[in-house]
């Protein structure tokens, strides 16, 4: 029997590194051999039913993961101790847990400073949390016995900010939901469309996304959205997916500028799935990205999605789809015209991006888990 722990905010479908941390959790349940423990604020019920899997909820208090972040810290920390006193593994997430066996990466804080413009309050918030998980990241990832990378973009930022040495880097790649995320085909897509209420007469382009700063790069694509809606052939409708303190703030914009007929906010969304289907493209202009598990799953179902070229997922992207990869996610003129390059030759577009599909969808979550688990056995 082996034993392990896995420490991470939560094991849930939704969000592209909690939805990584329930498939490697999923995978070591169904493990007879292995004890399992999970230190979590939240996770998936069926953990809970598996005999060999404890889970510990650490406190999360006013449902807040940054009031609760000390708390799994400290909890993670004991359990850590008890594990590794019984020669198990231990595997945080970045600088979540201060114990330096494996650390999973999924976001490099030295890579990106956020930038806040809702409020005085936000920003001094957002610096000292930034401090904070700079700290953290800096002590936990310059001392794990592995960092396992979720890109080549994140293993150089490993690398290259925190002078972490590349031998004790492993890059490797999520893996997705076969079934939920399959080639979606012509009724898939009238169906979608008609349960969510899109007509049929307009291109759909699907952001999805927080709005909390502006990472992901709205910004950018509200001024090329604006550009766009100039042009009387602009047939395309905008969806946004996503919660976040400025959303409020891009609806007035849109307002503002005579575009609310031209976009549609949803606020977030667990139905990712059929707003893909239903979707034309997905566009993603994020400044910093270690890899974009959004994109991915729309490429799954043979959605084309114009992602920046320094994403983590970029670097998978084949050479007959470079057109979808923008460059500069700061310029709105580069953004607007890939959108017009993919709209007057979409259907050569999605006919490129078949085989691709086909190869992403080839890896599954629980090919992704075997690799980690593989990989930490390994880890002298």
């Amino acid at each position: 029997m082996s034993l392990w722990l896995l420490v991470s905010g939560d094991f849930s479908l939704h969000g592209g590194m909690d939805r990584a941390n329930l498939a490697l959790a999923t995978h070591l349940a169904a493990d007879p051999e292995v004890e399992l423990h999970l230190v979590t604020h939240r996770a998936a019920t069926e953990l809970f039913d598996v005999g060999r899997v404890r889970v510990h909820l650490a406190r999360r208090p006013f449902g807040s993961h940054v009031l609760g972040e000390p708390f799994l810290a400290r909890q993670s920390t004991a359990w850590a101790a008890r594990v590794a006193s019984r020669g198990g593994r231990v595997v945080v997430n970045g600088g979540n847990c201060p114990w330096f066996d494996v650390s999973w990466v999924h976001y490099v804080h030295a890579a990106y400073e956020p930038e806040h413009r809702t409020s005085l309050v936000r920003r001094v918030k957002g610096r000292f949390r930034r401090g904070r998980d700079l700290t953290h990241e800096r002590r936990n990832l310059t001392r794990a016995r592995l960092a396992v990378c979720n890109s080549r973009r994140t293993q150089r930022d490993l690398v290259e900010r925190l002078a972490v040495p590349v031998s004790r880097t492993r890059v490797i790649y999520y893996g997705i939901d076969r079934e939920r995320f399959a080639l979606v085909g012509p009724d898939e897509v009238r169906a979608a469309r008609q349960t969510l209420g899109w007509p049929a007469d307009r291109r759909h382009i699907l952001f999805i996304g927080a709005l909390g700063d502006r990472r992901k790069g709205f910004d950018t694509l509200f001024e090329a959205w604006a550009e766009l809606c100039r042009e009387p052939s602009w047939d395309g409708h905008l969806v946004v997916a996503g919660a976040g303190a400025e959303q409020p703030l891009w609806r007035r914009r849109f307002a503002q500028a005579g575009l609310a007929s031209r976009a549609t906010f949803l606020g977030f969304r667990e139905d990712v799935e059929r707003l893909v289907a239903a979707s034309d493209a997905l566009v993603h202009p994020a400044r910093y990205e270690a890899y974009g598990l959004g994109v991915h799953e729309a490429l799954c179902r043979g959605v084309p999605a114009l992602v920046s070229a320094d994403a983590g997922v970029a670097e998978r992207y084949p050479p007959e789809l470079a057109d979808l990869l923008i460059q500069d996610p700061e310029s709105a003129g580069e953004l607007a015209g890939r959108l017009r390059a993919w709209r007057e030759r979409r259907d050569g577009v999605r006919r490129l991006l078949r085989p691709f599909a086909d190869r992403l969808r080839e890896r599954s979550w629980d090919d992704m888990a075997a690799d980690i688990v593989a990989a930490v056995r390994s880890a002298a």
